[in-house]
């Protein structure tokens, strides 16, 4: 019983770190923009909740001229105080890398992209 509640106290602990972290976030985010836009993505940030009504910073991320696929990342505090990047719609399953290394993230996140812009060509017959 004890460890259950641990687990829920973490998560509620989490949960408010990163609602609490809106700065942060949006520091990690824009590190992101600049580790990915020598690769040629375009960027839309929604960091501004009472515009946006969001209740996190969001990033969007999309080759140009293809702005139906793409991948919103968000910030998501985890354990020991640290801070990872999340594919937005997962949530926490959705997650991509730590953000203490953006390079790599950045990494990450440039394969995935070209996985699904590649899979979008081969699917619509225009191979590469």
């Amino acid at each position: 019983m004890g460890e259950v509640l641990s687990a829920r106290t973490e998560r509620l602990l989490l949960r408010w770190r990163t609602r609490m972290g809106r700065e942060t976030a949006m520091e990690y985010l824009d590190a992101l923009v600049m580790a990915l836009r020598p690769k040629g993505w375009r960027f839309v940030g929604y960091y501004r909740s009472e515009e946006f009504l969001v209740p996190l910073p969001l990033l969007w991320v999309y080759a140009n001229g293809v702005e139906d696929l793409g991948i919103v990342v968000s910030v998501l505090a985890t354990p020991g105080g640290t801070w990872a990047y999340h594919e937005a719609p997962r949530g926490r399953r959705g997650y991509l890398y730590p953000c203490d290394d953006v390079a790599a993230a950045a990494a990450v996140i440039d394969d995935l992209l070209r996985h699904r812009v590649y899979a979008a060509r081969c699917q619509a017959g225009l191979g590469r």
